[in-house]
């Protein structure tokens, strides 16, 4: 079984079963899966943020998430996950998700996208 991972969730990597043009959308509409999850402390989403380092999408549409939280000790660590789980598997043709976490990079303010500092105002 070979798998598609990608370390930017909007760029789909090549070798896949899937069908490039599905693939495309899964990706498309996983990434708008992930922006409707947000830090309950933080007024924008985990995808801008930079929380999320991997999306590994199986040929057998099973997806695999890599994420970290701004800091281990984020009151969020519970259920934060959970959401990006329930999130990515409502997509239509995603088969199921699962979400492991990392602190291996840790989060910077530098992972955040120009979107997330222009809303949280650090420039």
């Amino acid at each position: 079984m070979s798998e598609t991972q990608t370390d930017t969730p909007n760029t789909p990597a090549v070798n896949s079963a899937i069908p490039e043009a599905e693939l495309e959308r899964l990706t498309d509409d996983i990434v708008a899966a992930l922006k409707t999850v947000y830090d309950p402390e933080i007024p924008v989403d985990i995808y801008e943020l930079g929380l999320i380092y991997k999306v590994d999408i199986a040929d057998d549409r099973q997806v695999a998430v890599e994420m970290t939280l701004t800091t281990p000790n984020c009151p969020s660590a519970a259920e934060l996950p959970g959401m990006v789980e329930g999130a990515v598997a409502s997509v239509g043709g995603v088969a199921g998700a699962t979400v492991n976490l990392t602190f291996d990079p840790p989060w910077d303010q530098g992972r955040m996208s120009e979107e997330a500092r222009l809303a949280l105002n650090l420039w």
